[in-house]
């Protein structure tokens, strides 16, 4: 039989329409048995702790479980001992959520984030963070709870398993983490990257003003898009270097740079021309971010804050604001000094003076490269021994 050849256009359009569906089908039941199977986990490190099943079945309880499992499902090697113990700490560590929801020292707390997929948010009661609370649009026990069970069996279980080697005992950096990934969408390389370079202690952290220069709810949110220090390690400068090896640097690696600004960003232009009267004005960087609906003017400098630096950053900011703002479209334009030193000090003064919403942090360039690298790639048997005492810890 000959095969048949279709040129209409409109079969063609068809065929794509058909494979696009058939892959986000695949997809969505991807996604839909991992949650499925994460809830099994869920409910089986739920077991191993309510029946106290390593104390009342004895030391080699898991792999006897291990075993009997496997053997009733067929052989299958599904449930190793190490999973089993994941399993457990799964739930261990992520039920207080659940169980503890008035507990004072963690609880969570509703956040009106319309532009961040509305989602609300746990807060950590140590950080001087402002609260949003709107009881007549989310219930504290079911919505809430609802939106916690998402984001939870959302991700991938590899993932999981990261995020419990590095912070089992510490549910509100967990949970930030699970937070990040799923709102970012991030692979498990990237999840590893921003745990190694201590996203939790850095995010939202940078010296601002925007408490006094934007709206509450616009004012947090714009908070949360900066950070303290920013790791420009990945631009691999580390022979001496000016202003513009940097912006070079970093927009060789755009991906990569648009990745540690995080999410929402779109790059705009280097060295972005402001004619401003009879003068013309280049703006190290600009970009636009998504989820704020506005322009972000970047100014990166290489050697100390000055309070010059603050004032040529307001500059650029109202003249955004004047030629490149929409009236109805877009918020009010955001500044952001990233620069190799500040004085903490000196940098909030220099915000308690400026009217425009801008905010002063640092950058890294070698700080987070790990301290010791092994030089030799590890076996399977290592990393199955270098598992079993993390988990026996």
């Amino acid at each position: 039989m000959k095969p048949i050849s279709i040129i209409d256009t409109d079969y063609k359009q068809w065929l794509q329409d058909l494979s696009s569906r058939f892959r986000q089908s695949q997809i969505k039941a991807a996604v839909k048995v991992n949650g499925e199977v994460l809830r099994f986990y869920w409910e089986l490190g739920k077991d191993i702790l309510t029946r106290d099943a390593e104390n009342k079945y004895g030391k080699h309880f898991y792999e006897q479980l291990s075993k009997d499992l496997n053997t009733i499902l067929g052989g299958e090697k599904t449930f190793s001992v190490t999973t089993l113990k994941y399993c457990k700490y799964f739930y261990q560590l992520y039920s207080p959520i659940f169980l503890s929801m008035r507990d004072s020292a963690f609880r969570p707390q509703l956040v009106d984030n319309s532009n961040v997929q509305n989602r609300p948010q746990l807060v950590d009661k140590s950080e001087n963070v402002a609260i949003q609370q709107d009881s007549a649009k989310y219930d504290f026990t079911s919505d809430l709870l609802q939106h916690i069970e998402n984001d939870l069996f959302s991700i991938p279980w590899g993932h999981h398993r990261l995020i419990i080697d590095k912070y089992k005992n510490n549910l509100e950096k967990a949970f930030f983490y699970v937070r990040q990934t799923v709102e970012n969408g991030w692979s498990r390389a990237m999840l590893q990257n921003f745990m190694e370079t201590a996203l939790y202690e850095r995010q939202g952290k940078a010296l601002n003003n925007f408490n006094n220069t934007l709206p509450a709810l616009d004012s947090d949110l714009a908070e949360e898009i900066t950070k303290d220090p920013y790791n420009f390690a990945f631009t691999g400068l580390t022979k001496p270097y000016n202003e513009r090896k940097l912006k070079d640097a970093l927009l060789q690696n755009i991906t990569t740079f648009l990745t540690e600004l995080g999410t929402g960003f779109a790059y705009v232009g280097k060295e972005y021309r402001l004619p401003i009267g009879e003068t013309e004005n280049f703006i190290d960087l600009l970009f636009y971010n998504l989820n704020l609906s506005c322009y972000v003017v970047i100014e990166v400098k290489i050697g100390k804050f000055e309070f010059g630096d603050a004032g040529q950053l307001g500059g650029y900011v109202v003249a955004c604001n004047h030629l490149l703002r929409k009236e109805g479209r877009d918020n009010p334009t955001i500044g952001l000094l990233i620069c190799k030193e500040k004085d903490r000090i000196q940098a909030q003064y220099a915000l308690e003076a400026s009217t425009q919403p801008i905010a002063i942090s640092e950058y890294e360039l070698e700080k987070f490269y790990p301290t010791k690298v092994e030089g030799t790639i590890p076996t399977i048997e290592e990393i199955e021994k270098q598992l079993e005492k993390r988990l026996q810890a």
